[in-house]
């Protein structure tokens, strides 16, 4: 990875850690820097890259958590759902024109926030001692509005940092045609 890519995806990180340390959880929170980890898989990540991204998600994630023992689970479901979401940003959403690009990604970034839900629950149901009668509670009170509000946030900030990148000359576009 590029030294400007590596910047932008740690400044990405950092961001999504801040919205993740102020807001409130009681003892869980949403996790709104996966919606930074999704746009760093989309814009940067590369087969070489997809894991640490995923796993340096997971360790600021796990050091802002207020779940007593979820580190580990935020370690756990980042590098799951970092792999997942890549692999399919990489197999698929690579190949499809820019504005079906961004509607699958709005999607995937929903979807991928349910599969991290589901994966930090089920290991801190198996690890941090959690109760698991919890998880159907947890899973609509918490996973479910959290995947809805990435979804939102995903398609609010991704067009505005693409752009943003666009004009700044981090990222490359392909010229706009001509007419003659």
């Amino acid at each position: 990875m590029k030294l400007k890519n590596l910047i932008i995806v740690a400044l990405l990180l950092a961001i999504g850690t801040i919205l993740h340390a102020l807001v409130p959880g009681f003892p869980m929170k949403s996790d709104f820097g996966l919606v930074m980890l999704f746009i760093s898989l989309l814009l940067f990540a590369t087969p070489k890259s997809f894991l640490i991204i995923g796993l340096a998600d997971g360790i600021l994630a796990g050091l802002t958590t207020t779940l007593p023992g979820g580190f580990i689970p935020n370690v756990v479901d980042k590098l799951i759902t970092s792999t997942v979401v890549f692999f399919v940003f990489y197999l698929i959403v690579r190949h499809l024109q820019p504005r079906i690009k961004y509607v699958f990604g709005v999607v995937l970034a929903g979807l991928g926030t349910v599969l991290s839900g589901t994966m930090f629950l089920t290991v801190a149901i198996l690890v941090a001692g959690m109760n698991s009668s919890s998880f159907g509670f947890l899973f609509v009170t918490m996973v479910l509005p959290t995947a809805l509000a990435n979804l939102v946030l995903f398609a609010i900030l991704y067009p505005i940092i693409v752009k943003i990148g666009e004009r700044s000359g981090f990222f490359r576009t392909a010229p706009k045609p001509t007419l003659h």
